[in-house]
């Protein structure tokens, strides 16, 4: 069928695609400071943020199973709120989000790459955004050549990234700091290690990204759900095993003021150029995430575009099998904000908008019990009182508490994306209807010279 995705993906390559995302550059960036408030119980916060994670991941499982569709949560939210325009609303929110997103990883990218050439950022700033618009080019076309290259690719790079931890693990083990550290030191107690968490929650973020590929995924009612749960627990024993070694290693307040944490701890051991291993994989992680975004941002647009939310020419797939059009808008979207320069105050919103996004996800997982209950779940989320799904529940506290962390101007910038999209989306339905009303009169004229 024309302008239809092609099913290529299997139980493994969707498992990669969430874990690809998640195993980032969080790892990378974020053990450091967390470890400044958690000390050596850093590992407590990796354990209580993906306990946080899986309230929403097993949100996602549930509706993944029940509508599996591309711009998922587009269409979870509308068939939950009957309403096309706050779906839109929220749809427009994750296209904004994924594509800043894509603009601030590529730019840690180039950070990464300083490092490995021996330059500061500020010897190389000129080059720094053509480096990261580069990236994005290069795995914008691997998401275009096709679906099967984009996952052999993304399977290659994680595989690298799980590596690049198993050998922080392995130097921990050999090290001996598993045995001699006291992994319950919290210099700042349990407060600190609650604050750490909070930080790290958003080194979870991408077990939500699975669900975009849906019409990719062989049997993805079953596999979507297995998928999810699965990214998100070898994830988290990647992660607490990774934090335990670092914190053994190098002790947490070494940790703390490292600015490359993992490739410092290798360095330590081995020399100067095992750390460098470690930054080239450091490497990969960004392009991985990067490429993972790509492609679910760019299904989110095809999906929402099939829908009749966006115009139509982005529901256009090619003899490939893949959205190219929404690949480009988004490639070119995502280079734009590399070449705006300082755009951290916008990144800012990455974060609450993923919060809203959840916040939504966990309530429309709620409503849809009520509302639809007699409709077939072949994943159903544990843990329920009746119809009312008790982890959906702590997800909708989580996501508010959460929410209630970030700044006022964060929440304005978040309020003003929100209504430029809104506009958007009226001016686009005003232009539809606008036209329908042309071809109508001119149907009527060409009726009525007919009857003449």
């Amino acid at each position: 069928m024309p302008n239809q995705l092609k099913r290529r993906i299997g139980p493994t390559e969707a498992l990669f695609y969430g874990l690809g995302v998640i195993l980032g550059a969080g790892i990378y960036v974020l053990v450091a400071p967390a470890a400044g408030f958690a000390g050596n119980a850093v590992w407590l916060s990796f354990l209580i943020a993906a306990t946080l994670a899986t309230f929403t991941g097993l949100a996602y499982a549930e509706l993944g199973s029940m509508f599996p569709k591309a711009a998922a949560e587009y269409v979870y939210v509308k068939r939950a709120y009957r309403s096309h325009v706050y779906a839109f609303m929220l749809g427009w929110m994750i296209i904004f989000t994924g594509v800043v997103s894509i603009s601030t990883v590529s730019l840690g990218f180039t950070g990464y790459f300083s490092d490995l050439l021996g330059t500061s950022p500020d010897q190389t700033k000129y080059l720094l955004p053509g480096i990261s618009a580069a990236m994005i080019l290069v795995m914008g076309l691997v998401n275009y050549v096709g679906i099967k290259e984009t996952s052999r690719m993304n399977i290659a790079m994680t595989a690298l990234v799980i590596v690049g931890l198993l050998i922080v693990i392995a130097i921990g083990v050999w090290s001996g700091g598993f045995t001699t550290t006291d992994y319950f030191l919290m210099p700042n107690g349990l407060n600190g290690v609650f604050i750490a968490a909070s930080l790290i929650f958003f080194a979870y973020l991408g077990f939500e990204e699975i669900v975009n590929v849906a019409e990719e995924t062989r049997n993805p009612r079953r596999v979507l759900p297995k998928a999810i749960i699965l990214s998100v627990v070898i994830s988290t024993i990647l992660y607490i095993l990774t934090a335990m070694s670092l914190v053994g290693i190098e002790g947490w307040q070494a940790l703390a003021e490292s600015k490359a944490p993992l490739a410092d701890a290798v360095q330590n051991v081995f020399g100067h150029n095992a750390g460098l291993v470690i930054s080239v994989i450091a490497l990969v992680a960004t392009s991985s995430t990067v490429l993972g975004l790509i492609l679910v941002v760019s299904r989110m647009i095809w999906g929402m575009s099939r829908e009749g939310a966006l115009p139509s020419i982005f529901a256009h797939v090619n003899r490939r099998g893949t959205p190219s059009r929404a690949i480009i808008v988004v490639m070119l979207g995502a280079m734009a904000f590399v070449f705006l320069g300082d755009i951290a105050h916008v990144a800012s919103i990455t974060s609450i908008g993923a919060l809203f996004i959840f916040l939504n996800i966990n309530l429309a997982l709620i409503w849809l019990r009520y509302t639809e209950p007699n409709m077939h779940r072949p994943f159903r989320t544990p843990l329920n009182i009746g119809k009312y799904p008790v982890m959906g529940g702590l997800g909708v506290f989580v996501s508010m508490f959460m929410m209630m962390q970030f700044s006022f101007d964060v929440f304005l910038t978040g309020v003003a994306v929100a209504v430029v999209g809104l506009a958007a989306f009226i001016v686009y339905k005003k232009r539809d209807f606008f036209m329908v009303r042309q071809l109508e009169s001119f149907l009527r004229d060409l009726r009525k010279e007919a009857e003449r």
